[in-house]
């Protein structure tokens, strides 16, 4: 690849520019010769370049792909434009203030808070590699962490720049994230609390403000955070380096002294602070030489606060810190105290100023003499040989002295303080491995250098040569391990520099040597410089200036003024003054100059030599700072260490404003641009072998290509392109590339692409001209075609006019004939009617005479028959009512003879016996619900109503009878009458005849009435029901609005509970810790043994004995299955058994389509995966899949129902069989009824035979009879019913006595047979009746359902066919091919469970038979209840041995509900039921058995009121409880089965406390079981707070389950692999080995994993029995936690942000909103769906359009992100393959919008990341139990013989 190649028109390249630094430009002409002709890019303005060989040319820019990285080392063309682009880019368009530069860490300050610093970003980089997340500064600290952990091994961290970049925030948050990862548990503690507290104090007696920044270091300082052996931070310790003194005695312009000064001023008016006589900060000398006493939103008062705060949690007493804010207050009170100029003895003197009051309060605040200060800060001591004598200073010298002292003053205070804190974060405990964090000044340049610029200007040469060396290593190392043939990297070695400085006659040693000369002086210093130094070639003369020097640092050239170099290296005080403090009467004061030597005494003026002072024993500053420098650099040596570079945008301190000149100026003198240049001499370009082939695969040819081996396929592709080797190594999993080769391939990648645009366009331009030829030609044809066809039409349209008009002739011509033919027709038919009608109407008249007559003889004659036979007939009734009189009476008399006869009334007493029973039977049962089911008092109202209904029929037959016999006493006075007037007993027959007929009409009127009341009380019963239904629901809702407004105001009590609770489970859980860390420090580690531990190996054989019955192939695993996906729990204590809709289940009610252990059933059809064709519809083929998938959900659910349909439960059978007994009785009696009534009324219709009245007489005496031995039988029953309940108790002799008790028990027996028989026969009948209707539904809901499916596949295939064959055509061809397939070998598998179902349904008939004839009781099989769910022998057949089933009771056994056990068990009880239980061993069990046992014991102790016992036995409950989640809290499905079993005995308690509020859903027997003798609310309280610390742990350990596969599965899966076309990073990171923890599975099968442990916690929660609303809310949390990893990430990660990437993860979350759905938990009441709503936005956004028409739109789809995130997002993404990027002016529409139409209190506009330890308000509603305590028992695998039910 030659220049020529490159510098081609279209090139992109960068020019010089005195204002940009670099601007972007186009070349506009190829490179031939010296010139280049360029256009800017920003102005369009051309320039021409004049380029002497080809080193000269301007450097290339980076293809777009490259543009806004993560990393700088990544970029093809590694150059000093291309840094600063790439950051001004990162940093002013995307916000980005962290950029890497391979393994430093470029932090730029934007001056502005931003929200990226939470705790949930310190969780979000932790675990991650340095590389995988966006930089931050918690990546680095994490890869600190993380290599101490793993390599074990010292880890430093190097922040440096210049002041005002950012050093000490960054510092600052290193040390938060240590404090944060590190702490002992996931609360911080003392230590982690106090480095943190470290940083307000050390920024407040170290930080002032400067010009270039409000809160500058003025200090280095070096602190190691120490870690034990766990990595918890167990210690730390503090170093610093040079503090600015000078700054405590003088300020520049704009600047202010140290915050502290400020601080104590602004509390000055608070009275414990009025001592110390302070104000306003402009009173003081030492505050108001600045000019500039406040910062900008800082409360100097609140910061004193924090300081105190901190000072006090740091271990300092308040009488320490008053002692030293008196310090404090005495030096700004000492820099007011004046001198007054005077003269004694000739020469010059100065005193302090009369009435001065700042000196005595100074002497005051320190505690020492006045006099004697007041003295030596106007006189010094000298020392001779011989003599010592005192001389005064002039006003000039006594300045200096007293601003010396103050200086020194600090300096003490701030070493004692540095010490204080360094002894406070000292521990005992062994250090196993530190971090250190080194925050130092940065290289510096000013107008003057003094000496402070010089030390710090040292010290960066020093760590800067560190830092070459340190990336020289990684560099190679990589090479070495990639084992590719590298060449030595030269790079800058700034040896000499450092040797110029540091060595014998350098600089700090010539500076130290005239330190000790008695007359040195700063220009002798220099000259002896340009002297001994000259040589070197870091070492240069300024031209102008005989009192300076330059040195040239690796980073520029630097001219030190040498004024004050050697008094700031001395840095004297006069010892005299020193003295005075040293005999301050303040033990703090006096302790902060008495263990130093004497500082600094003046050199005697006479006899030097005769003698050496004291002060030449004392070290330099220069000599100091060397030796403290080089133990730093020998730490930093034995430590990896990680390099954080800050920079300083502007000197405005505009938020992300950027200067280039001030950052490249800084990019150059903090190592950026050396490693930059390090990394481009060699291959600074990396790709895997795989990303390379996706994104250079359209250089190759397929002949090129291997799938097997991509290495040998990334050389063919290589070979092609280019041709120097030396340009690329091949690595073990890397490819090299050299600076410039992947941006030359990216040309060739964008030329080859643009080749292939241009063939598709000719084609598609060619495909478009031949459609408009052919649209043209054929309009053509067509327009001709027309043409002739309406000429033809022409022609035809005249021969049929023509025809026409011959035909019209004819017809005219023939209608007028026809005409006159009709109208002589007419004429002669009329005339021949008229006639013919005259002679029949004459004919008709005289046949109507003759039948008039007839008519008249034929009445005549009837009249005279009729009166014959009336006057015969009148006479033969006479006749017979005479003879039936007689013999009437005489039959009555024999009636009467009969009834007194005994044989008569047996006859009438024949059928007493069946009605007994019938009535017997009847009370019973009513007695029976009376006394056992109080809730059936509805049904006893009906019956009652009923009975009433007849009584008031019985009251209307009544009075029918009275007024028959009304009617019977009127006919016998006709009859008087009768034989009074026969002549008018004519008139009497017709009376009694219209007397009858009314009678009649009265009943029948009285039956419609009765008939109409009866309708009208059933209609007014059902509207009752329908109003009490819609009071009920309208009562409900407005509970349930009430209840709502309730909860919303209890979660935020409840949130602020559970963080209590939370914090007294940690400190219960530091206890515990303490205590053993006690014992360990007492006796060490000891083990005791005990019961728990021998318990083992009897539960290792229990569990493997379950293991094998459980592998029997028997229908009991069947059986297991079936009932556990039941909601109810039915039986005794230990059946697995689950609710369902029916409250009741036989084994005939069990669904065997899901049984027999066939695995196929319980197997997805997988059909054979298809090569798919090249960019398929997604859309089409998700719709089709899931309609497939309703289809079959509805199949299914149609098949459950019939199956629920078949099914009957036994109470409503119960119940149907007793309503049919008494219709039947009912229908007896009502068929009775009407008999009589019949009969009565044929008697009075029929007119002959015996008297009616008579008859209604005999009737009426029946009825008394029978109702007067009704009451008598009323009376023998309620005898019998008396003895019946009174026999339970009497004695087994008096029973085996009694001859009624045997003939009861006859009569008992005998009527529960017949009861049973009679609901057997009915049951059948209903059953088969059922059977057949629900067979009917199926079939045809089937029949509907393939109706739709075909009406569906003509509508697709008539979409098919009218399509052409294009993508989606073929895709829809191929879904429908393989659903077609689906669907066969659906039916198929529809067929063979319709056969699995009757054969299995024949299995159940046969073992219900065997179940039948091993004893089990028909009442128990018919109630549902069963002792314990049936083993494999036990269905079989076979024998049995019990193990783990409790023994089948007999229901004449009544049980309370209770379990004795004796105080001596209590704690053999709490081990076998807490200690000992198992999760597999309670899967097996009733869901909360324990805690039902548990409950039934305190019923015991609440029935014999021992208060003592139940304390004891719910805190040895509970702490057991405590003590094995503790003991097993990384075992989830332990903490599982304690949350079920805690939240069902909290149920339990509440359930039977006796509080109306929890009895609603009771029955009568429930609550007679209450708890009569004890009240424990308190304790419920209790178990809801362990309830509640349990769930608190169940959702950590399910979210640490989880969280390793959520981000494979949620971001980096794809379905279709390579589809987006993207490298996950272009470079890798050198040097990181902070890897991210392995996740288990790959991210190809992360979704399915994430799944499966989805699946596996829903049934672990299912099976032990956990509340469905606790179920929903652990999945809430566990869904928001899932969002929460996820959107972090994809915050965080910018290769993510692009627009396939959107589609491939909203494709994954559809899958996890799938499984909500198919699990249940998609009811927008749980919430468990809405959880994942931001995370869908995100994807969301990805994929929306992204133009300035779309910002309304694309806000108001992310309702649900906060204005941080959508912007974040938007800076994030990527474009994709010619792609538009997102224009800057979109992103701030968008914010504008945002913030106009959102409320920044609600959107949290200050919160970027999600917080992902956020918990939502936990409840654990009421869920009373519906299962009977007396029929719990208590298997033999529990090992709870002790216990004794009552």
């Amino acid at each position: 690849m030659s220049s020529k190649e490159v510098y081609c028109v279209g090139a992109r390249v960068w020019v010089r520019d005195p204002e940009c630094v670099w601007r972007g430009a186009t070349l506009k002409s190829d490179y031939v010769k010296d010139v280049l002709t360029v256009e800017l890019e920003d102005s369009g303005e051309e320039r021409e370049l004049t380029v002497k060989d080809d080193s000269a040319l301007p450097p290339l820019r980076n293809p777009d792909i490259l543009i806004g990285e993560n990393d700088l080392t990544s970029l093809s063309y590694l150059h000093e434009p291309a840094v600063l682009y790439n950051l001004r880019v990162r940093f002013a368009n995307h916000g980005s203030i962290y950029t890497y530069c391979g393994i430093v860490l470029v932090a730029i300050n934007p001056y502005e808070e931003l929200p990226i610093y939470g705790s949930e970003t310190i969780w979000a980089y932790r675990g991650k590699a340095m590389g995988d997340l966006d930089p931050h500064i918690f990546a680095v600290a994490e890869e600190a962490y993380t290599k101490m952990e793993r390599v074990n091994t010292n880890q430093a961290i190097i922040v440096s720049g210049e002041s005002g970049a950012g050093k000490t925030v960054s510092a600052k948050y290193a040390m938060r994230y240590f404090a944060t990862v590190g702490g002992s548990a996931e609360q911080e503690t003392q230590i982690e609390k106090k480095v943190l507290a470290s940083n307000p104090i050390m920024e407040a007696i170290g930080n002032a403000k400067t010009i270039r920044n409000d809160n500058s270091s003025r200090f280095g300082k070096f602190i190691e955070i120490d870690f034990n052996k766990s990595y918890h931070i167990s210690a730390a310790n503090m170093r610093t380096y040079l503090l600015e003194k000078s700054r405590v005695v003088f300020q520049a312009a704009d600047e202010r002294n140290y915050h502290i000064f400020y601080q104590l001023c602004s509390v000055a008016d608070r009275e414990e602070f009025q001592e110390l006589e302070l104000g306003h900060q402009d009173e003081f000398f030492y505050l108001n030489q600045g000019g500039s006493p406040t910062i900008a939103g800082v409360d100097d008062a609140r910061c004193f606060d924090q300081t105190r705060e901190a000072l006090t949690l740091l271990g300092l007493e308040r009488r320490v810190q008053t002692a030293l804010f008196r310090t404090l207050a005495a030096v700004l009170h000492l820099g007011n105290v004046q001198f007054r100029e005077e003269m004694a003895g000739g020469e010059e003197a100065c005193s302090v100023t009369k009435g001065d009051k700042c000196l005595p309060v100074v002497a005051r605040l320190l505690n020492v003499d006045h006099e004697q200060i007041r003295h030596w800060l106007c006189k010094r001591k000298i020392v001779s040989m011989r003599e010592t004598f005192t001389k005064s200073m002039n006003l000039k010298e006594a300045t200096s002295s007293r601003d010396a002292l103050a200086k020194h003053i600090y300096a003490q205070v701030f070493s004692h303080i540095v010490s204080r804190i360094n002894k406070s974060l000292e521990t005992r405990e062994k250090v196993h491995r530190f971090i250190g964090v080194l925050d130092i000044y940065g290289f510096e340049t000013f107008e003057v250098n003094s000496f402070e610029q010089f030390c710090i200007n040292y010290a960066n040469e020093k760590l800067q040569q560190q830092f070459n060396q340190h990336v020289f290593k990684l560099e190679q190392e990589e090479y070495v391990k990639e084992q590719i043939e590298w060449t030595f990297i030269d790079f800058y070695d700034n040896q000499p520099c450092i040797d110029l400085i540091e060595t014998r006659l350098g600089v700090l040693d010539l500076l130290d040597e005239e330190c000790r000369m008695p007359k040195g002086s700063d220009h002798s210093w220099v000259e002896k410089l340009y002297d001994k130094c000259r040589k070197s070639d870091h070492f240069e003369k300024p031209r102008l200036s005989n009192t300076a020097y330059v040195i040239v640092h690796f980073a520029d050239k630097v001219e030190y003024e040498s004024a004050g170099f050697l008094e700031k290296n001395r840095d004297t005080v006069l010892e005299e003054q020193i003295n005075v403090l040293r005999a301050s009467l303040d033990p703090v004061v006096s302790g902060l100059f008495a263990a130093e030597k004497p500082a600094g005494k003046l050199v005697p003026v006479k006899a030097a030599a005769a003698g050496k002072p004291a002060t030449q024993n004392k070290k330099t500053v220069g000599s100091q700072f060397r030796e403290s420098l080089s133990m730093l650099m020998t730490t930093l040596n034995s430590t990896t260490p990680h390099y954080v570079r800050c920079i300083k945008p502007n000197d405005r301190k505009e938020a992300f404003g950027f200067e280039p000149h001030r950052a490249v100026q800084q990019l150059r003198a903090c190592g950026v641009l050396e490693t930059i240049r390090i990394s481009a001499a060699g291959f600074p370009s990396r790709w895997l072998y795989q990303e390379f082939f996706y994104r250079y695969r359209v250089l190759c040819t397929t002949k090129d290509i291997q799938r097997n081996d991509m290495r040998v396929t990334c050389e063919n592709i290589l070979s092609n392109l280019i041709k120097d080797e030396d340009k690329f190594k091949f690595g073990r999993t890397k490819i090299f590339f050299r600076a410039g080769q992947v941006a030359y391939m990216e040309k060739l990648r964008g030329d080859r692409l643009r080749a292939c645009g241009i063939m598709i366009q000719k084609h598609v331009r060619g495909w478009l001209l031949r459609k408009r030829y052919q649209t043209v030609r054929g309009a053509t044809c067509t327009l001709q075609r027309w043409v002739r066809g309406f000429m033809a039409r022409r022609r035809v349209r005249h021969l049929r006019r023509t025809a026409a008009a011959v035909l019209l002739q004819s017809q005219a011509r023939g209608f007028v004939a026809r005409r006159r033919y009709q109208r002589l027709q007419r004429l002669a038919l009329g005339l021949q009617a008229r006639a013919r009608g005259l002679w029949a109407r004459q004919r008709y008249q005289r046949m109507r005479q003759d039948r008039a007559a007839v008519v008249i003889q034929r009445h005549v004659r009837g009249l005279l028959c009729r009166r014959r036979y009336a006057r015969t007939q009148r006479q033969i009734v006479l006749l017979q009512s005479c003879v039936r009189r007689v013999i009437a009476k005489r039959q009555l008399k024999s009636l009467k003879i009969e009834a007194r006869s005994i044989d008569h009334q047996k006859k009438l007493n024949k059928g007493l016996e069946n009605k007994i029973i019938s009535l017997q039977q009847r009370i019973t049962e009513l007695s029976s619900e009376h006394s056992g089911l109080k809730q059936r008092q509805a049904e006893f109202d009906q019956l009652t109503a009923d009975h009433r209904k007849l009584k008031t029929e019985a009251a209307e037959l009544r009075r029918q009878t009275g007024r028959l016999a009304e009617l019977e006493a009127e006919l016998a006075q006709l009859r008087q009458q009768l034989d009074q007037e026969r002549c008018e007993k004519v008139d009497l027959v017709n009376e009694r005849d219209r007397i009858e007929k009314e009678g009649r009409d009265r009943i029948q009127q009285l039956n419609e009435e009765n008939e109409k009341l009866r309708q009208q009380i059933i209609r007014d019963e059902e509207l009752k029901q329908k109003q009490e239904l819609e009071s009920k629901e309208l009562l409900k809702t407005k509970v349930n609005l009430e209840k709502s407004a309730l909860n919303a105001e209890y979660d935020q009590e409840r949130m602020a509970y559970q963080r209590l609770v939370q914090e007294n489970a940690r400190l219960e859980q530091r206890n515990e810790t303490l205590e053993k860390e006690l014992q360990r420090a007492r006796g060490g580690k000891t083990h005791k043994r005990s019961s728990s531990n021998v318990s083992g190996a009897s539960e290792a054989t229990t569990e493997a004995a379950r293991d094998d019955i459980s592998d029997l192939p028997s229908i009991t695993s069947d059986l297991h299955d079936e009932l556990s996906s039941i909601g109810q729990d039915i039986g005794y204590g230990s059946v697995r058994s689950r609710t369902s809709d029916q409250p009741e289940r036989n084994l005939e009610n069990i669904d065997w389509s899901k049984q027999n252990g066939n695995p196929d059933l319980d197997k997805t059809i997988v059909v054979p995966e298809r090569k798919p064709l090249p960019s398929p519809d997604v859309n089409l083929v998700l719709k089709l899949q899931q309609k497939l998938k309703e289809v079959e959900a509805d199949r299914d659910r149609l098949e459950r129902r019939l199956e629920r349909l078949e099914q009957g439960t036994p109470d409503s059978e119960n119940k149907q069989a007793h309503d049919q007994i008494r219709l039947q009785d009912l229908e007896m009696e009502n068929a009775k009824l009407k008999a009589d009534l019949q009969k009565l009324r044929q008697s009075i219709a029929s007119g002959s035979g015996d008297d009616p009245g008579n008859d209604l007489m005999l009737q009426f005496h029946a009825l008394q009879d029978e109702l007067e031995r009704r009451r008598e039988e009323c009376i023998q029953l309620r005898t019998v019913i008396a003895n019946n309940a009174s026999w339970p108790m009497r004695s087994l002799e008096d029973r085996d006595t009694s001859e009624e008790g045997e003939v009861l028990m006859a009569f008992e027996t005998q009527k529960q047979i017949n009861r049973q028989l009679a609901e057997e026969l009915h049951l059948e009948k209903e059953e088969r009746v059922r059977l057949l209707q629900m067979e009917a539904e199926y079939r045809q809901e089937m029949t509907q359902l393939k109706a739709d499916n075909e009406r569906q596949q003509k509508l697709i295939s008539q979409n098919l066919g009218s399509a052409h064959t294009g993508q989606n055509e073929a895709i829809m061809q191929h879904e429908i091919t393989r659903l077609t397939a689906e669907n066969l070998d659906l039916r198929e598998k529809i067929d063979n469970l319709a056969e699995q179902v009757k054969k299995y349904k024949k299995q159940v008939k046969l073992y219900a038979k065997k179940l039948k004839d091993m004893g089990a009781s028909q009442q128990k099989r018919r109630s549902g209840y069963y002792g314990a769910e049936p083993s494999a022998e036990q269905l079989e057949g076979g024998p049995a041995d019990g193990s783990g089933m409790p023994a089948i009771r007999h229901k004449s056994v009544e049980y309370v509900g209770m379990f004795e056990y004796k105080k001596e068990d209590e704690e053999l009880l709490i081990r076998s039921l807490i200690f000992d239980l198992r999760p597999k061993t309670a899967a097996v069990l009733l869901p909360g058995l324990p805690a039902y046992i548990l409950f039934m014991c305190i019923r015991h102790t609440d029935l014999v009121n021992d208060d003592e016992k139940v304390r004891r036995l719910l805190t040895a409950a509970i702490n057991g409880v405590k003590r094995v989640v503790k003991k097993r809290r990384d075992d989830v499905e332990t903490l599982i089965m304690w949350l079920a079993n805690v939240c069902r005995l909290l149920h339990n308690l509440k359930q039977y406390s006796g509080d109306k509020a929890f009895q609603s859903e009771n029955t009568e027997k429930q609550n007679e079981q209450c708890l009569k003798s004890f009240d424990l609310s308190e304790y419920r309280q209790v178990l809801s707070d362990v309830a509640m610390w349990i769930y608190q742990l169940v959702i950590k350990q399910l979210e640490e389950r989880v969280q390793p596969v959520v981000v494979p599965a949620v971001l980096e899966h794809e379905a279709i692999a390579g589809l987006t076309g993207r490298p996950a990073g272009i470079r890798g990171r050198a040097g990181s080995s902070a890897r991210q923890l392995e996740s288990p599975v790959s991210s190809e099968a992360a979704l399915d994993a994430l799944h499966s442990s989805l699946k596996k916690i829903h049934r672990t929660l299912g099976e032990l029995g956990v509340d469905p609303e606790i179920t929903a809310q652990i999945f809430k949390q566990l869904f928001y936690a899932i969002c929460a990893h996820s959107l972090n990430n994809l915050l965080l990660r910018k290769e993510l942000c692009h627009w396939t990437k959107g589609m491939q993860i909203r494709y994954n979350l559809s899958h996890l909103e799938q499984w909500c759905r198919d699990n249940r938990l998609h009811d927008p009441e749980t919430g468990v769906m809405d959880t994942l709503q931001p995370i869908i936005q995100a994807s969301q956004l990805l994929q929306a359009r992204k133009t300035e028409e779309d910002v309304a739109r694309v806000c108001d789809m992310c309702d649900k992100l906060t204005t941080p995130q959508i912007i974040k997002i938007l800076n994030l993404y990527t474009p994709d393959e010619y792609e538009e990027r997102v224009p800057i002016s979109f992103i701030r529409k968008v914010q504008e919008h945002l913030q106009q139409h959102r409320d920044p209190e609600t959107d949290g506009s200050a919160r970027l990341l999600m917080d992902s330890k956020f918990a939502f308000p936990v409840r654990f509603p009421f869920n009373p139990s519906n299962i009977r305590l007396e029929d719990i028992e208590i298997p033999d695998i529990l090992k709870l013989p002790m216990l004794k039910k009552l």
